[in-house]
């Protein structure tokens, strides 16, 4: 298809603009970090680098941070084992209810993140009768995150076919064998891919941690809001908030690149 020359103008000064929407505000919370007023003002009154000092030596975005990566890690780890079980079951097996497994599993992601997390602050606390605390936030960080692994498992077990699968069992080799030298090989990358991307949404997730955490436990996205609006503590907001951006986009690029490469089956496989 080919568009004029003044079409392709006007789509690429509106990809522009809806570019400078989205990328501005972080544009400005980097600049700020280097602000040397205690404001949130623009444009900045001058350049100084004691904000990222203070920042290297602040307990509480320590140990904010720390709990954040932790709590993602292990999310990571449970939404890792469980999409991938749900994905292979989803894809290679039939069974009655397959179709409302699958939405329930999907369900999660789509709902808004406050009524996830009152379903769960009330499910953990009146029904199940468990303290809120870090096993809780884990468990709720979870019930999001398998929905990434399973939906890129399942979309690259789509694209193996079932093939090679059913080569190896005619060969004599077991489930487990199967599953270890030929399933697994072509999904790495997918797992990968869908390991990174659970982790940035559970590292800078907020609405369903607000819930779920119980108190003594803070994220870094719960530092940051509450530590927004005290005196003399937006510069080092902003300070956290750039090194959260960059933690949270790199692995959504490289999930994203993993995801959208062609040949990464054939290099898994090699």
């Amino acid at each position: 298809m080919t568009i004029s020359r003044s079409t392709r103008r006007l789509l690429a000064a509106v990809t522009g603009l809806v570019l400078v929407v989205l990328y501005a505000p972080l544009a400005l919370v980097v600049v700020n970090s280097f602000n040397t007023s205690q404001a949130l003002t623009w444009p900045p009154s001058g350049f100084t680098t004691q904000w990222w000092q203070r920042a290297a030596v602040n307990p509480g975005a320590h140990d904010a941070i720390l709990t954040s990566l932790t709590v993602a890690a292990c999310a990571t780890v449970m939404a890792l084992v469980l999409g991938t079980l749900l994905g292979l079951a989803m894809q290679r097996y039939s069974f009655f209810g397959k179709d409302t497994v699958n939405l329930l599993v999907v369900l999660p992601i789509a709902l808004p993140g406050i009524v996830t997390g009152i379903a769960l602050s009330n499910a953990f606390s009146s029904i199940l009768g468990v303290r809120l605390g870090f096993f809780t936030l884990v468990v709720a960080h979870a019930t999001f995150c398998i929905v990434t692994v399973f939906n890129n498992v399942q979309a690259r077990l789509r694209r193996m076919g079932g093939n090679l699968e059913e080569a190896s069992a005619d060969l004599g080799a077991g489930m487990w064998t199967t599953f270890r030298l030929v399933t697994l090989p072509q999904l790495r990358s997918a797992l990968l891919a869908g390991g990174l991307l659970a982790f940035a949404l559970s590292f800078d997730e907020i609405i369903v941690t607000t819930f779920a955490a119980g108190p003594g436990v803070t994220t870094l996205p719960v530092w940051i809001l509450t530590n927004l609006f005290r005196p003399g503590q937006a510069p080092i907001v902003n300070v956290v908030a750039v090194v959260m951006i960059v933690v949270s986009v790199a692995p959504i690029w490289l999930a994203q690149r993993l995801s959208s490469d062609p040949t990464d089956t054939t290099r898994a496989i090699h």
